[in-house]
C-alpha cells in the first residue's frame, strides 16, 4: 500500500512542476469567464484513438452534441455530452470549477456507464488556449493527461486529450473534439 501511494505522490509532484513557483510571482488574473465561449449548444466531431502508444492507427468515431450550461455565474460550467458511433450511444458529463485563489480551473469528467467522477485535471488559460493536466491509469500504467482547448473563436473551437508515458517529454493524441455552433 505505501508503494502504490508513493507512486501517486510522485506522479502527482510531476503535475505539480508543470506548474513552476516563482518567489516574484504576478498576481492572479481573473479567469473566472474563461468558459464563456463555450456556452449553448455544439456539434461535435471525435475520434477517440484506440492505440495512442502504439501508432496511433486504429480510431473510433462518433458525432453528437454538447451542451454547456453556466453555473455560480459563469464560475463554474456543466457540460453534457452525447454522442452516436458504430459502437453505439455514450453519454457524459463534465464539471468546470475556477478556483479565484490560484486562478486555475477544475475539470472533472463523469462517464454515464459507470457514473464515477474522475480525478479531476487542473489548468488555465493563457494567449486564447487552456491547457490541463493530471495522471490517470492507462493499461495498468500511471500515465500524465493533458487536456487542450485551442482555435476558440465564437462559432468553434477544439478539445484534445493526450496521454504521456515519459512525463510530458512526448505526447500521443488519444481523443479529438471539433464542435461547430448549433445556431
Amino acid at each position: 500500500m505505501k508503494l502504490l501511494q508513493l507512486r501517486r505522490a510522485l506522479a502527482f509532484a510531476g503535475v505539480l512542476a508543470l506548474f513552476p513557483i516563482s518567489a516574484n510571482a504576478q498576481p492572479t488574473r481573473d479567469g473566472s469567464h474563461d468558459f464563456d465561449f463555450a456556452r449553448g449548444v455544439w456539434r461535435t466531431h471525435i475520434t477517440r484513438v484506440l492505440d495512442p502508444f502504439a501508432g496511433g492507427t486504429h480510431t473510433s468515431t462518433s458525432e453528437g452534441t454538447k451542451t454547456a450550461t453556466p453555473i455560480w455565474g459563469g464560475r463554474g460550467w456543466i457540460e453534457e455530452i452525447e454522442a452516436d458511433s458504430p459502437d453505439g450511444h455514450w453519454q457524459g458529463a463534465t464539471l468546470f470549477l475556477y478556483n479565484s485563489k490560484s486562478g486555475q480551473w477544475s475539470q472533472a469528467y463523469i462517464d454515464s456507464d459507470g457514473a464515477e467522477v474522475e480525478t479531476p485535471e487542473i489548468g488555465e488559460f493563457k494567449d486564447g488556449r487552456a491547457e490541463f493536466y493530471a495522471t490517470e491509469k492507462y493499461k495498468d500504467r500511471n500515465v500524465l493527461v493533458r487536456g487542450v482547448w485551442s482555435d476558440i473563436t465564437a462559432n468553434s473551437h477544439r478539445y484534445e486529450i493526450d496521454f504521456s508515458q515519459d512525463g510530458g517529454r512526448t505526447w500521443a493524441a488519444v481523443f479529438k473534439a471539433y464542435l461547430t455552433r448549433v445556431k
